[in-house]
């Protein structure tokens, strides 16, 4: 059979990095039970991905002319196009080994993301793995595997080149993919109640053209759906009007600051948002941390008001930045940030610049990553990158960022230039420290550089207290309420699909000359911080959000928070979960204290309100309804 040495290397090459990575994860995560199981049906993906694998050699097969075939250079040809596709198999299997251990998935968007930003990226992987010698390895590899079984490629027949065998390669290399893409899909993935089982038993190449191609998911075709009229009755009840931006500050604007609702003894004039990379609770003390990470982060959150049950929307920077900035549940594919038609939102900065406020993005990378720069800049802030800091004033950065004390010192300058401008500010600062490669300034903390995750946290939680001890310093100082937030968590892996425990981070309020310290022990979603900002600052607009004010009492709509990646969309409420996946997939999980997920049976009201908001999110974005009006 031609190319059987090419079919039996992609298979292997498949399943080798399936047994790997089941090992690699262990049974504690993924029990015995499922391994046989995921292994045969990793085969059927495996098999169904070879079907486009075969294309070029079977129109090879039926296209070239024998006379090209039959030279004396056959058989080291032979013998080296195997070497190279060996090495580039055995490569994106190391490709994949390194993406899980990140990310505990099969490729998905973030790869399609990562062949876009290829310089921070190919950067990152360069200061964090030795690629150098990756590469060689794989390429000896694959020259041994080349080497012994040379005989066995050597003697597998060659394609025929009659007229009836070449209509037959040009036949079957339609019909292999065309069969593959109908009958083998990633939702066949989902085969049992192991998240981890299920992305094992996927093929790589499968998953990374799905991602693909569903860069953007209709909601109304892929997810349940219940009328529109019935939506925003549900949604009203919960109260959430979304009334246009113009008509919600109309509205409020008689309300003003109220000191009985609101925990501060006046409005702050300023608001510092600090946006922290990866800042999963479980890092903190204050959250049961023995290992010291945060010793200034846990001081502020005991000097400052402590948000114990906040939950990240997803599990990229761009959904932080989404929720943060729009106040709105995540919407299934790419967050709003890396979409089309995303200016002229009302976005927390818009509604405060039009307030009077100095709007500001401060970020220590190069912001084109992931249209950062695009989206804050078409929605009235002033963007200010690594690209605006001045030389001088960077003294240590890696491909990702520039350190984070550095970015603080560069987010102070701007903050002066507004003070002695007259103006109120927002500052939303997004750090990068918190990333690969782990890399920081030495002599700053007790573990050195690169170190690893807990260095990161632990570097990353001295930057932010010497940021604080600077501001105290600045005559602004006293009138600002200082934010400190993460973005989404370190890790989202879980043995179910959204497994809530990745998705809780931590949220400091700070402002020791308005603000008593306390705790603040309600269920809640990032898309409550914009509203409940300009709750805290005695500002309209905050009816105009998703979210709702967290200094709001006894309503029916709160405790309650969104978790999602980029298909299953969550809804966190009354210690249950209620998923929404495509093909209109509906489930519910009861929750542990611990944070553990069991199928439970379907709660038709939360099932329904979860579909509102959801449903209700994706079509305010599409028809325009998040524009400024």
């Amino acid at each position: 059979m031609p190319f059987l040495h090419f079919i039996l290397l992609f298979l292997a090459v498949g399943s080798l990095t399936r047994l790997v990575l089941t090992l690699y994860t262990g049974a504690a995560s993924v029990p015995a039970a499922l391994w046989a199981p995921l292994m045969v049906r990793g085969l059927a993906f495996d098999l169904a991905a070879l079907a486009f694998f075969l294309i070029p050699p079977l129109l090879w097969a039926a296209l070239v002319p024998a006379r090209w075939r039959d030279t004396r250079w056959r058989n080291p040809i032979r013998l080296g196009l195997f070497w190279a596709v060996a090495s580039a198999l055995l490569f994106f299997g190391l490709s994949e080994a390194t993406f899980w251990e990140e990310f505990s998935t099969r490729f998905n968007f973030i790869a399609v993301d990562y062949l876009i930003y290829t310089h921070e990226v190919i950067g990152n992987i360069l200061e964090s793995y030795p690629v150098g010698l990756l590469v060689a390895a794989t390429l000896g590899l694959a020259l041994v595997v080349t080497f012994v079984f040379r005989k066995k490629i050597l003697a597998v027949p060659a394609a025929q080149v009659s007229r009836g065998a070449r209509l037959r390669y040009l036949v079957v290399a339609l019909a292999l993919p065309a069969a593959a893409w109908f009958l083998a899909d990633i939702d066949q993935m989902q085969f049992s109640e192991n998240s981890y089982a299920n992305e094992l038993a996927g093929n790589g190449f499968m998953t990374f053209g799905a991602a693909l191609r569903r860069n953007e998911l209709d909601y109304s075709r892929f997810y349940a759906t219940e009328p529109p009229e019935k939506a925003a009755e549900i949604l009203k009840n919960l109260g959430v009007e979304r009334e246009p931006l113009s008509l919600a500050m109309q509205a409020d604007e008689d309300e003003g600051f109220d000191p009985k609702r609101v925990p501060l003894s006046r409005p702050p004039r300023n608001v510092v948002v600090i946006m922290v990379e990866s800042l999963s609770s479980q890092f903190l003390g204050v959250f049961g941390n023995k290992e010291n990470l945060t010793p200034r982060l846990d001081a502020l959150a005991s000097e400052g008001l402590l948000f114990t049950r906040l939950y990240a929307t997803g599990t990229r920077t761009v959904r932080g930045l989404e929720a943060l900035t729009l106040g709105t549940p995540p919407i299934p594919g790419q967050a709003i940030v890396r979409r089309p038609n995303n200016d002229h939102l009302a976005t927390l900065g818009d509604i405060l610049s039009r307030q009077g406020f100095q709007s500001y993005f401060i970020y220590g990378g190069y912001g084109y990553f992931d249209n950062m720069n695009a989206y804050f800049a078409g929605n009235d802030y002033e963007v200010i990158d690594r690209t605006g800091f001045p030389k001088g004033s960077v003294g240590f950065e890696n491909v990702w960022g520039v350190a984070d004390e550095f970015l603080f010192d560069n987010a102070i300058v701007k903050l002066d230039e507004a003070h002695r401008a007259g103006k109120p500010f927002l500052a939303q600062i997004m750090t990068t420290s918190n990333h690969r490669p782990y890399t920081y300034p030495d002599g700053r903390i007790d573990i050195p550089s690169p170190g690893g995750r807990r260095g990161a946290v632990k570097y990353t939680d001295y930057a932010i207290g010497h940021f604080i001890d600077q501001a105290r310093d600045k005559p602004w100082f006293a009138d600002t309420l200082f934010v400190i937030v993460a973005d989404h968590c370190a890790s989202v892996a879980g043995k179910t699909k959204l497994p809530v425990e990745g998705y809780h981070i931590p949220m400091i309020f700070y402002a020791p000359k308005l603000l008593k310290p306390g705790r603040h022990t309600r269920l809640a979603s990032q898309i409550d911080v914009p509203p409940t900002l300009l709750d805290a600052l005695g500002l309209p607009g905050d009816d105009h959000f998703f979210g709702t004010s967290l200094f709001e009492q006894n309503h029916p709509g709160l405790d309650r928070a969104f978790i999602s990646n980029y298909q299953e969309l969550g809804y966190l409420k009354d210690d249950q979960l209620v998923v929404l996946g495509p093909k209109k997939r509906v489930e519910t999980f009861a929750i542990s204290p611990t944070g553990e997920a069991s199928p439970a049976k379907m709660n038709e009201t939360l099932r329904d309100e979860a579909v509102a908001f959801y449903q209700s999110a994706y079509q305010a974005f599409k028809s325009g309804a998040l524009k400024l009006h």
